[in-house]
């Protein structure tokens, strides 16, 4: 195997043997195998002229499977192979697609030691040019963030056949020999759809749950027993709310999942107590605690412990060996969940791991509900500077600088995030200012999208030719693919000088490196006092 597509990876060079995610070599070469599975369906839908509902369906469903932390099974994913390789056999059919075509269009095997075998020989590495290699994989992954984006989505019932296209489109170009501009050009245009994608998803969730209101999220504990829900699938979260209701059962928020307390139609459930813990990496620890059942329903799983892993229900694109899973509903139809209730009525209530509580649900219709008062702050001089401190957590000590610039930031400044970096800072006292807390959470990562909207509107409000006149900085801490996403989102809306941590990308070549400075000013990160001095400059 060879795997660099997370910010853990080993040593900021690649994990070769098993992945720092947890999953095996085996596993790593499967989830290549379904990428260049993709890539085939890419080409063929090209060669066919059309990308039908199915095959964006299938490919976003593919990609997103593929993220860091999803999932774990072999077996599953063999089978989500078979099934793009017979999709990719009947466009075949169908349009009459032959000729000339690339491996990945017209590979097959039947067995899993042919499907391993395959994988070894299609990996990230097949690609021997550094830069070219670095520039693909950058565009790849780019799309995997898209297709998440794009997945919640579809669940709420919303898609756009134009970013079907544009991953078919994407996937596509990494067969072919294409010049350095027309790889960075579709790099960019990864960020334009990611743009577009996400505001999709704002628009699939606040019409589906209404606008995120601020809120004060309760993070302690009740008496009853619990059910734990982590990763980001508003619709999981409304169904086991429902089917909960009544049965004596409390139902708590982990990780990315804490920002559904912000929307109002989730608050009228009595039951829906609270956030339980913080960032999907301390899982091992809370979840034990937790003593309930929990779902996963998107990444965010690291492999369970024996100790409460006959409690983890996965679902969705999630998959662990030997952990029971949820299966999809069926169209207008919905998830099961009545055996993760009745194992909760069996478990004893949470064990406190802390009490208070925490505020967020600035989104950006709350936010721009509050234009006059950030804007007359920002006038007086009140507000300083703004600093996106949006993305991922992880697992390295050193991200404990985010702690730190947190707690040093002078008190004129205010933090805007969006992701589960937040779980950083979002319980520090760091006040207010006028009244506006110094933390303004806008949701999960997805939710970065609000960022930029509140950016733009500032921009026009004072009157600015150009968005980075603002007085925004932007100290982004990534883990996974769907923050590279985010990266080229903000690339493609012009902003300059991001600094992104606690490593730059491994899979980015010294000369794409160069590249993302010269053009838009990419920076990594240092210290926190020479940081501070550089950036609030």
């Amino acid at each position: 195997m060879f795997c660099y597509q997370c910010q853990e990876a080993l040593k900021n060079q690649g994990c070769r043997v098993n992945g720092m995610c947890g999953k095996k070599g085996d596993t790593a070469n499967l989830q290549d195998l379904l990428i260049y599975t993709v890539k085939g369906i890419s080409v063929v839908a090209q060669k066919a002229g059309t990308v039908d509902s199915e095959v964006g369906h299938y490919v976003v469903k593919s990609l997103f499977t593929t993220i860091t932390n999803v999932s774990f099974d072999d077996d599953r994913l063999i089978d989500i192979i078979k099934q793009g390789l017979a999709l990719r056999d009947k466009i075949k059919g169908k349009y009459n697609v032959s000729g000339d075509l690339h491996d990945c269009a017209v590979w097959n095997a039947g067995t899993k030691a042919e499907f391993l075998k395959k994988a070894e020989a299609v990996g990230v590495l097949a690609t021997e040019n550094e830069d070219v290699r670095s520039l693909r994989e950058l565009l790849i992954y780019g799309l995997k963030g898209i297709a998440a984006y794009a997945d919640h989505a579809i669940v709420l019932g919303f898609e756009d056949k134009a970013i079907f296209d544009y991953l078919v489109e994407g996937m596509a170009s990494t067969t072919k020999e294409l010049s350095v501009d027309e790889m960075v050009a579709k790099v960019l245009k990864a960020g334009e759809v990611a743009v577009t994608t996400m505001a999709l998803l704002d628009k699939a969730n606040t019409e589906t749950y209404g606008n995120p209101e601020i809120t004060e999220v309760n993070i302690g504990v009740g008496k009853n027993p619990g059910i734990l829900i982590s990763g980001h699938d508003l619709k999981d979260m409304e169904e086991l709310l429902k089917q909960t209701q009544g049965t004596g059962v409390d139902v708590y928020t982990h990780g990315e999942m804490l920002p559904a307390n912000y929307y109002p139609a989730f608050k009228k459930y009595d039951h829906f107590f609270g956030n339980y813990g913080n960032a999907w990496w301390l899982q091992d620890k809370e979840f034990a605690t937790f003593n309930g059942p929990v779902v996963m329903t998107t990444n965010c799983l690291i492999p369970p412990k024996d100790s409460y892993k006959d409690r983890v229900f996965t679902t969705g694109n999630v998959a662990f060996p030997g952990v029971k899973h949820i299966v999809d509903r069926k169209a207008d139809g919905i998830k099961d969940f009545s055996e993760v209730i009745a194992l909760a009525k069996k478990c004893q209530s949470p064990t406190e791991l802390e009490t208070g509580k925490i505020v967020g649900g600035f989104a950006h219709n709350q936010v721009l509900a509050l234009a006059d008062k950030v804007v007359d702050a920002v006038k007086s001089g009140a507000v300083k500077q703004f600093i996106v401190m949006a993305g991922c957590d992880g697992r390295q000590k050193g991200r404990s600088y985010y702690t730190e610039f947190a707690e040093k930031l002078p008190k004129d400044t205010i933090i805007l995030t969006a992701g589960c970096a937040k779980y950083r800072y979002n319980k520090l006292d760091l006040g207010d200012i006028g009244g506006i807390p110094r933390v303004l959470d806008a949701g999960q990562c997805n939710d970065c999208y609000s960022l930029v909207v509140i950016a733009l509107k500032l921009k026009e409000v004072f009157e600015l030719d150009d968005i980075n006149d603002l007085p925004i900085v932007y100290n982004v801490a990534w883990y996974e693919q769907k923050a590279v996403t985010v990266l080229l989102a903000l690339l493609h809306l012009g902003v300059k000088n991001i600094h992104l941590g606690p490593t730059l990308p491994a899979f980015l070549s010294p000369a794409v490196v160069d590249v993302l400075v010269k053009n838009f000013g990419i920076g990594g990160i240092t210290n926190v006092d020479d940081d501070l001095a550089k950036m609030l400059n």
